[in-house]
């Protein structure tokens, strides 16, 4: 019995997909304007079960398309999330941004004893007004950039913290929910997180579900 032919079409490829993400999941909690974003997440990573552990605030989509729109620059904690952005979607050329290797990192870890991903969020200071916040990778990069806020520093529009690991992520994200500083937000709970679910939450917001790699 011969197998089927693959589909080669990308788009017939993406509509599939989130056909079947759509059928599987259960997304009956999120409304229409997350609903989008829990999606693209969904074919980042292959899990239907996802849905389940995200936590999105009521005003997260709005936000941050607006801020989006508005030419807001994209933060990110590392290069993959940055790579991971398609920049052709962002609505006014947006900014996507990783500071990781600026050279200030190494000096301000070395002298704060802490990790280059959370030094590097200090070096966000005069960018996070009103800026998309995409933290796929470090739980120290979200926990530095609550203290941030706390200290008085400008709100970001809204905060996608979806930081991955077995030590610290699944803290990190928790502080964010049990308190997100008046800032809009998405995050996954628990252990799972990445690269792959920050950029693609930016790319739903950018460009919904549309069929783009």
């Amino acid at each position: 019995m011969s197998a089927s032919a693959p589909i080669l079409d990308p788009a017939e490829i993406y509509r599939k997909s989130f056909a079947i993400i759509q059928a599987e999941a259960d997304l009956a909690r999120f409304g229409a304007d997350a609903r989008s974003i829990v999606v693209r997440m969904i074919h980042a990573c292959g899990m239907v079960d996802l849905a389940d552990d995200i936590v999105v605030s009521s005003g997260f989509a709005g936000a941050a398309r607006t801020a989006l729109k508005a030419g807001a620059p994209v933060l990110c904690d590392a290069e993959m999330v940055r790579h991971g952005v398609i920049t052709r979607l962002m609505p006014a050329s947006n900014e996507v941004l990783c500071l990781l290797n600026d050279p200030q990192v190494r000096e301000i870890a070395a002298r704060k004893q802490t990790t280059r991903s959370a030094a590097q969020v200090d070096l966000w200071a005069d960018r996070m007004g009103g800026a998309v916040i995409a933290i796929g990778n470090a739980p120290t990069a979200l926990f530095r950039l609550l203290d941030l806020i706390d200290a008085g520093a400008p709100k970001p529009a809204a905060i996608i913290g979806v930081p991955v690991g077995f030590v610290g992520a699944a803290e990190s994200k928790d502080a964010l929910v049990a308190d997100p500083r008046g800032v809009e937000f998405l995050t996954v709970t628990g252990r799972r997180g990445g690269s792959a679910l920050a950029s693609s939450a930016v790319n739903a917001l950018a460009g919904g579900l549309e069929g783009h790699g």
